[in-house]
């Protein structure tokens, strides 16, 4: 999929409602349109949403540190408990003025001229960004987000973790049965102007079950009989059953839309991979370690982690003893050597996977959820370890052979809850925020601690994020009703779902 291809359908899709007879329409100029086309709307909030939650702002320099899968060796306030307000301005305003603000214009006027086919898709595109927002920051801006403009509401509420847990279900409900309308001539499909799933409605339906089924498991302790409900809801309205259903960015791989983190690496050698990460990996004989982590510089048979939190004292002692982001995260050439080739540019950015839906199903067999039975935990936990090897180019017979293997083989019960929750966390790789919010809801794995060199009121390891310093300017009333609700702005404070 390339975002420069898009379908002629989708283009026209904003300019259906207007062929009337009055000929007053004559008169408007056809170069200045006063709506953007849907397809183009949705083509770059998909490629700017992606791009700024796995960028090397949230992932490389906040949630990948917190999950204590990478760490920093170079510039290490983040590391330390230290995140710079301009990345977290940057993150919220970016999301909200650009992605969300695409989306929400999308939406707009596809339901306004009954064009589900449109509308669907971007409901379900915009849920997720959401998603990503609350569970970073936790109460936010949602129903009365999007709202600007003459007359609009500049200074919106924030809604409650819970209301826009609620709210985001609901959505997703409504629009898998929105996505059931077949598409026609006046309600086409997104078609080429959709890089996930080309304009499939049965596709979106599957993500959108996926994506409810993520957000009922993660409040599944705050809120028990919602999430069951949602789970059941979402396990019989069908997900994804094999890695061909993975929802994903293809990236062109041009010098301009490249993997974030192949374009952070070409020009940064910021990062190592964590200690808590390569050690679980070389512990379990896990065949993902060379494809995650590349050798040291100093002994090409080693695999080593660095120790989050350290400081600039500690940090550069291992700068070739410790292992680098795997070579299919390079582009090749940098300024700092060849690690790789520059097929790292195009590698996939990856939303859901059929891996993360295993162990959903998985943990809600386990826990008679969703009307599975603890029977039935093993299959899905297998089928969500070989999922992940196999999306990341390892072969159905290392899994088999890892899944056979001490530690991995799967134990019923309490001892099987732990290796979902460990095995979801390595299959989370690159996805930051969930990989960091899993770790904060299930506490696996139990080793991720505070680093030795933290900053002395950095709190220990992140809860959420801090609010943008912007928003104190911007929007000082509602943020101060957000902050007498949730608690304080501090990274120690713990969202809703995070029991």
């Amino acid at each position: 999929m390339r975002f420069t291809r898009l379908s002629v359908g989708v283009l026209g899709l904003a300019a259906i409602s207007a062929c009337k007879t009055d000929l007053t329409a004559l008169n408007e100029d056809p170069n200045s349109p006063k709506l953007a086309p849907a397809g183009p709307l949705f083509t770059s909030a998909t490629r700017s949403a992606i791009a700024t939650f796995q960028n090397s702002a949230n992932t490389l320099s906040m949630t990948e540190l917190f999950a204590q899968q990478i760490a920093q060796i170079q510039y290490i306030d983040e590391d330390r408990g230290h995140i710079r307000p301009a990345n977290i301005d940057g993150m919220f305003n970016a999301l909200y003025g650009g992605p969300l603000q695409d989306l929400q214009k999308l939406i707009l006027v596809a339901d306004s001229t009954k064009q589900p086919n449109a509308s669907a898709p971007a409901k379900v595109l915009e849920s997720w960004i959401f998603q990503n927002m609350t569970d970073l920051w936790g109460d936010i801006p949602y129903t009365a987000a999007l709202k600007g403009g003459p007359g609009g509401d500049f200074q919106p509420k924030y809604d409650t973790q819970k209301d826009v847990y609620y709210g985001l279900l609901k959505t997703l409900t409504d629009a898998a049965v929105a996505l059931k309308i077949q598409p026609t001539l006046n309600d086409p499909s997104l078609g080429n102007a959709d890089p996930l799933y080309n304009g499939d409605n049965a596709q979106w339906i599957k993500f959108d079950n996926a994506l409810r089924a993520r957000l009922a498991m993660r409040m599944s302790k705050a809120d028990p009989a919602k999430a069951n409900a949602e789970l059941t809801a979402a396990f019989a309205g069908g997900m994804f059953t094999s890695n061909s259903d993975n929802a994903k960015v293809l990236w062109p791989g041009d010098g301009i839309y490249d993997n974030p983190w192949a374009s952070n690496f070409a020009g940064r050698d910021d990062h190592r991979m964590a200690k808590t990460f390569i050690d679980t990996l070389k512990a379990l004989s896990d065949p993902r370690l060379p494809i995650f982590a590349q050798p040291t510089n100093d002994d090409p048979t080693v695999y080593a982690g660095m120790q989050n939190g350290l400081d600039n004292t500690y940090t550069a002692r291992f700068f070739n003893t410790t292992s680098r982001p795997g070579a299919i995260f390079y582009p090749g050439a940098t300024v700092y050597g060849n690690f790789g080739s520059s097929a790292g540019k195009a590698l996939p950015s990856y939303i859901l996977t059929f891996a993360e839906v295993s162990f959903i199903q998985a943990e809600a067999a386990e826990r008679s959820l969703g009307g599975l039975t603890p029977a039935a935990a093993a299959g899905f936990y297998n089928a969500g370890v070989t999922a992940s090897i196999t999306q990341w180019g390892g072969s159905a017979a290392d899994a088999a052979a890892y899944l056979a293997s001490p530690g991995v083989a799967y134990v019923p019960g309490a001892s099987g809850l732990k290796q979902i929750g460990l095995q979801k966390w390595i299959a989370l790789f690159t996805q930051g925020t969930e990989a960091w919010s899993e770790w904060r809801r299930t506490g696996n794995p139990a080793s991720i601690v505070a680093g030795p060199r933290m900053y002395s009121d950095a709190q220990g390891v992140a809860r959420r994020l801090l609010y943008p310093p912007a928003e104190q300017s911007n929007n000082g009333a509602s943020l101060t009703a957000a902050i007498a609700d949730q608690g304080p702005d501090a990274i120690s404070t713990r969202v809703w779902w995070d029991k």
